[in-house]
Parts: C-alpha cells; structure tokens; sequence
C-alpha cells in the first residue's frame, strides 16, 4: 500500500517571533485500568456484476436503523466491480465510484475511509469513526491472484492486515471459481489465498494466530443434487432447510478441520445467485441457472492452545465475537446478485488504551501570524522526519482530504519532556468558520496516531459558549 504523505514540505516556512497563540498543554493523565468496550462492525459483501451505485444504499449500510449504533465500523467487498482498462486507469487517478459514494454517504456521519485495497474487480474498503483512528494501525494491504494460473486478478482475494487496539485482525474479500463442477478448485483457491497471507520479514504473526479473521466474498459454492425445480420451490415456500444439506460450503466444512473453524450465521434468506438484472425473479435466461447462496460472510476467532487436542478450544480472553444479524438486502436489482450484511458486536478489552500522540486544542486559539499546537508523545512512540499533522474540517472522508499540513519536525518550536509544539502559518488557515480536527500521522506506522477534540476557528480571540454549555477554543 503507498505511504500517505501529503506533498511538499514545510521547511521554507518562517520560525514564528512575537505574537503567537497557543495551544494550552495539559498534564498527562493518570494510566488506568482500561475498562471493556463494544464496538460494532458492519460487513457487506456484493458482486455488483460492473453496476455503477445506485441512488440510495441506506438499507444496506443500516442508516434507516431507528437503534443504529453509530460507534462502529463498516467493513465492505465488493466483487466484479467495472474492471475495463479504461476503468481502471481512471480510477488509479481518481476515486472510483463506488469508493467515492461510501465516502460520501459515511462522512458526514463521522466515518472515515482508515484503509482500501484493490485487484481488478476486488474493493476491499475499512470505515471507522475518527475517535478510533489512533487505534487502528494498518499493517499490510495484499492482493492475491488466482485467476488464469495464478497470474490474473479477476478471481483471488484481498486482504487488510490491521491492529484495533492492540489486536491483530485480518479482513479478507474474495471471489472464487464459478460453476456447479468446480468446488474442489474453489476449495484449492481458499487454501491458496490463506497460504499467501504470510507477512515474511515483517513482524506480524501467521494469520492463523491473528484474534480475528473476517473472510467474506462471492464464494460462488452451489447446491448439490437437488433439482432446479425442487430447489426453487423450497425457496418459493421458504423451505431453506431442505437446501442447507446440500450447500456445498457447508459439506466442505464438516470434512475439512481448518474450514470448520470458520463460522457462519444460519442461512435465513433466500439463495442471493442468479437473479435477472432489474428484478427479482431467478435466472430466466437459456441456462436457468440453478439458485445457490454464493455470496457469504465467514469469521474465525483465535483460539487458545490446548495441552489436548481432542479439548475444545476457547477463544483468547478479552476478546469476543457475536453475531447479530446476517442477511440479504432484495431490494437492490443492479445486479445478479443479491448483497449479504452481517452486524458482529465486538468485545473487547483494550491492549491500547493511550493513543501514542496525545493533541491538545485546549485554549485559546489567536489568529495573530501563527498559531502553535501542543502535542505529548508516549516513551517508546517511532518519530520519523516525515511525521506531519494534518488540520480537517469535522467530515473527512479520507486521511488525505487535510485542508493544510505541517512536518512536525520542520515546524518544530520546542521539545521537552515529552511535550513538543509545532506551528502553522497563518496563511495556511481557512477564514470559514466550521468544525476541524487535528491528526498527526506517522510514516514509521502507516497510520494516524493522535487526534484531537473538535474545535472552532474564528477571527478574534474570545471563547464562545457550545449549545452544550461548554467553552469552545476559537
């Protein structure tokens, strides 16, 4: 994945003299036992068959939810996204659209495009809220070919390699051989991709020891035997039981040890494969192909080792998975697939409970030549020359949309104990009043490390009182 660094440098910029606002610095607060927190994550699978978005995809991202959980993440794959070369140069140059839309509709909510990674038709994209992003480190990002002997993109996986506090989690998006006759080759390309996951030379565990596996995608696993017509009967009276036996997923893992280890909720919804594009209705076409569930989400928990094997493993302690709800979305027709969501609600106990850069937006802000920003870093964080703090308006939708940067270590004004100040030039504000956060990014971990409270920027010096009563620095 590339280094995300803005352009340019700050080290033509003037050291400030007189007449500088300030950031007041805080004393560093007393560690504490960090308590257990849920977070929510939202996964969404879909082969939009080259479709471009449609008008509205509240239902699938949850947002007409009247209890939706707004502290959570959304993990989203898709599959045979419009992979054309023309397409593809477009979108190495810009967003491609898809991206864009998510971005569009998640930012405003405070969602903030953390990691993506792409293989021709494979998008694999991560949200989280800003709060979390010092949390969240991005290890790796890796695609893995397994089309055309292993040489061409349009089938294989892609994978993100994260810590969430101080957890290790892999996410993988994948799209497997079709057809009835393949499952023994869809069942090679699942091992293939989980061989590929190794990170040599970097100091990151196999992925079987990571605390959790997210493993989703247009798996493209069939029905056996069973008839078109018994098949598609069953679904017309919801008789899905009498198909489950007959899933090829679900046979592979009752024989294979390392595929049972993956779990799945109960498949509750009607087979999201073939549909006829613009419809509801299955495969009309010549081929009357046979309804199948392809598009599936999977999760694997990190056991603990066992002196006996033949004991059952539990998962690593503070740190728990549970589903709450898997399901198909009918009503998007764009193509002939139908989406599949999962809601997991993620428990855990914070490894990392102090981010390493700690920001601080308390007080008086000026708008007098400069303006200098107060920041502590813990003992053992990386610093690198190329670190820089970003300045962004409250809806960001990705790390680069900064409205202005500086390189910490070109602005620097003061170090000790700990405690640094750095400054911006004023002609580097925006006069537009509005919400804007700081974030201090880190080229050593790929990934934002400290973040500040939302604030004002205004003309003058005064404080305003907050509709909640309390002092907004301006």
């Amino acid at each position: 994945s590339r280094d995300l660094l803005p352009e340019g440098g700050g080290s033509g910029q003037e050291r400030p003299g007189r007449g500088v606002g300030t950031m007041a610095a805080e004393s560093p607060r007393k560690t504490t036992e960090p308590r257990s927190k849920t977070l929510s994550i939202h996964v969404v699978t879909w082969n939009v068959a080259s479709a471009a978005p449609p008008l509205d995809l509240s239902d699938l991202l949850q947002l007409n939810k009247d209890n939706l959980n707004l502290d959570n993440m959304y993990v989203i794959g898709l599959q045979e996204m419009n992979c054309g070369i023309m397409s593809l140069l477009s979108d190495t140059a810009f967003e491609d659209p898809w991206s864009s839309f998510f971005m569009d509709v998640l930012s405003p909510l405070s969602f903030v495009k953390v990691s993506s990674v792409r293989m021709q038709g494979l998008l694999l994209l991560f949200f989280a809220k800003h709060q979390h992003l010092p949390f969240v480190q991005i290890l790796s990002t890796k695609s893995t070919p397994t089309g055309l002997f292993g040489y061409w993109g349009n089938k294989g996986g892609v994978n993100i390699c994260l810590k969430l506090y101080g957890y290790y989690i892999s996410i993988v998006n994948c799209h497997l051989p079709p057809h009835m006759a393949n499952n023994d080759q869809r069942l090679e390309h699942f091992d293939r991709i989980l061989e590929m996951q190794n990170f040599e030379g970097q100091d990151i565990p196999n992925i079987l020891d990571h605390d959790l596996i997210l493993w989703f995608g247009d798996m493209n696993f069939r029905i056996d035997d069973f008839g078109l017509h018994f098949v598609r009967e069953s679904i017309k009276n919801r008789r899905y039981s009498d198909l489950w036996e007959k899933d090829q997923l679900s046979i592979a893992k009752r024989h294979d040890p390392l595929l049972r280890e993956f779990q799945e909720g109960p498949l509750l919804f009607p087979p999201t494969y073939k549909f006829d594009k613009n419809s509801n209705n299955y495969d009309t076409s010549e081929k009357k192909r046979k309804p199948a569930w392809t598009d599936r989400i999977l999760w694997r928990l990190k056991r603990q080792p066992q002196a006996n094997p033949q004991t059952q493993r539990p998962p690593a302690p503070n740190f728990f998975l549970s589903l709450r709800s898997y399901v198909s979305h009918m009503m998007y027709c764009v193509s002939d697939h139908k989406p599949v969501t999962s809601t997991f609600d993620l428990e855990l106990k914070p490894l990392v409970s102090t981010p390493p850069i700690t920001l601080m937006p308390e007080g008086l802000w000026t708008m007098e030549n400069v303006m200098l920003i107060s920041y502590s870093l813990t003992p053992d964080f990386p610093s690198s020359p190329w670190d820089w703090i970003g300045l962004y308006k409250v809806g960001l939708r990705h790390i680069n949309d900064y409205v202005s940067y500086v390189w910490v270590r070109d602005n620097q004004v003061s170090f000790s104990d700990g405690l640094s100040q750095v400054y911006f030039n004023i002609s580097d504000i925006p006069e537009t009043e509005g919400q804007f956060l700081l974030c201090y990014y880190s080229n050593n971990l790929h990934s934002v490390v400290g973040i500040s409270k939302p604030f004002k920027i205004q003309p003058g010096s005064s404080l305003a009182e907050d509709p909640l009563g309390e002092s907004q620095p301006h």
